[in-house]
Order: structure tokens, then C-alpha cells, then sequence
């Protein structure tokens, strides 16, 4: 077990724990198609989708963001738990952290509601303490006070022993504005012009890679 084994770690959860670039995708496909604009290719999507619609929408859609965002929100419901997926090994590294007694919760830009019933559905309400998603807050991540709501309950403070864990910069930034442990989880390495501003402190290139270090 490594020296730094962490007191709590807070995860991401689109692409960080279950593969959802499919539904995001077609989502946005049949938003961008119904408001008159050209849809953004799969590598777009996986390169531009960071900030909750809340945040991010009004930037794209305009004044038409009220029925933009009704759209997504209805087609990607219509159809995410049917291929909704958990990454390899995603499952294993929770249950080890659980019984290791880390302190676990979801910090994510997806809607509250909708990925409280992700995790539902997984099964998976008993790995964590508090599940944090979009308009929870009074401002979504990276804003350093979803990090209050993931801790709730705990007698944690934000510091280096609490890892936040994604797959995109805004994950680490979210650290950072934290003070927490960065660490960034995803197949490729961090490139040398990546995360100028919010270097990973560690980089895990899977669930597995993840659990294999701690264990």
C-alpha cells in the first residue's frame, strides 16, 4: 500500500468511472440538428465537453439555450440507462477504497437527479457518501464549493489527503482551487503543453492502473 493512500477521494463520473461518450454525443447530435447548427463530431464532443449545460449552453445556444437544453436533457434521458456502462475495473477500485474505509463521493457537471440515477442503477448508492451533480451548488465544477457538499458529513477538511479524480482539466482545476490531491485518470498521458495551470499530480491511464497503486 502506498505511503499517500488518501483519506477521501471525490470522483468524477462521466468517463472517469462509466463510459457515457455515446449518449453525449448523440444528445448533442440531435440538439445541435433541432437548433440549426452543425453537429459536433464524436472527437469535438470528447474535446469540448467540460462545463454542466448550465454554464456552458447559454454560451452556445444563445437566447434559444431554454429550448436547447430541453432537448439535450430529453433525448439523453430517453435512452442513457440502456447503454449506460461502467469503465474496466471501475467497480473493483471502489470496493477496495471501501474497504480500506476511504471516504468517497461523485463531484459531476451531469444534473443532479439524472446522476443520482446512474448510480442507482449501477447499483452503486453504497460506495458513496454524497453524490454532487449539476445546480446542486450554487455554482458547478470547477467552483472550489461543490467540494463542501462532496465532504458533508465528513470532518474531512480540503487539503492534500482528499485526491479529486477525472478524466479533463476541469476535474484539476477543481482540484486545485481546492487544495486537494490532483489526479487524472484517463488512457492517454498528459501532454507537455496539457494543464498548464492544473498539472496532475498523478496520472492513471485506468481504474485498474488506479487500484494496482494503492492496493
Amino acid at each position: 500500500m502506498t505511503s499517500s493512500f488518501p483519506k477521501a477521494v471525490v470522483f468524477d463520473w462521466d468517463n472517469t468511472l462509466i463510459d457515457s461518450w455515446i449518449s453525449i454525443h448523440h444528445a448533442l447530435s440531435v440538439t445541435f440538428n433541432e437548433m440549426g447548427q452543425d453537429p459536433w463530431t464524436l472527437e469535438e464532443v470528447k474535446d469540448r465537453v467540460r462545463a454542466s449545460a448550465r454554464e456552458s449552453f447559454p454560451k452556445i445556444f444563445g437566447d434559444k439555450v431554454e429550448i436547447a437544453t430541453k432537448i439535450f436533457y430529453n433525448t439523453y434521458e430517453a435512452s442513457h440507462l440502456d447503454v449506460l456502462a461502467p469503465l474496466p475495473q471501475a467497480k473493483e477500485l471502489l470496493e477496495f477504497l471501501v474497504s480500506q474505509g476511504v471516504y468517497l463521493s461523485i463531484v459531476s457537471n451531469k444534473k443532479g437527479y439524472i446522476l443520482r440515477k446512474e448510480v442507482t442503477h449501477l447499483g452503486w448508492d453504497g460506495f458513496f457518501q454524497n453524490i454532487i451533480g449539476a445546480n446542486d451548488a450554487a455554482k458547478d465544477k470547477p467552483d472550489p464549493g461543490v467540494m463542501d457538499l462532496a465532504l458533508k458529513g465528513s470532518e474531512l477538511s480540503q487539503d492534500k489527503g482528499v485526491w479529486f479524480v477525472g478524466d479533463t482539466d476541469i476535474d484539476l482545476q477543481c482540484a486545485h482551487n481546492c487544495a486537494c490531491y490532483p489526479v487524472l485518470i484517463r488512457p492517454d498521458a498528459p501532454r507537455d503543453e496539457e494543464f498548464i495551470e492544473c498539472k496532475p499530480a498523478l496520472h492513471f491511464a485506468s481504474c485498474g492502473e488506479m487500484k494496482a497503486f494503492l492496493a
